[in-house]
């Protein structure tokens, strides 16, 4: 004979379980705000950033003084690509303009986040 066994959870929930549901209660919310904000319900404060659509990469580089396999080091570069985007045979995404532009404004506080 054979003995079915039941298992039987508490229906307390655990600090992670509240934690968890608290988590995904404010990303629901957040999505939902998101929504109504694009269907122009609800007003959310926004910013906008602007990002050049083109840098002088060698231009840069040189300001930095550094030849193009030091610049590619020093700053998490492929040699390579870097070349390719100073020949114009290929141009940086966006996110790395935005990165080229804060090397060329702020070389020195690059640097000192990288290092860390």
């Amino acid at each position: 004979m054979t003995k079915n066994k039941q298992s039987t959870a508490s229906s307390k929930p655990t600090k992670r379980a509240s934690k968890k549901s608290t988590l995904a209660e404010d990303i629901i919310e957040g999505l939902k705000q998101g929504i109504a904000h694009n269907r122009g319900e609800i007003k959310l404060r926004t910013r906008q950033i602007y990002i050049p659509e083109d840098v002088d990469i060698r231009a840069v580089r040189e300001k930095a003084g550094l030849s193009q396999a030091d610049f590619a080091f020093r700053y998490g570069f492929n040699p390579r690509t870097l070349q390719e985007w100073e020949q114009g045979r290929s141009k940086p995404e966006t996110a790395v303009l935005a990165y080229l532009k804060v090397i060329e404004e702020n070389p020195k506080g690059v640097l000192a986040a990288l290092r860390k």
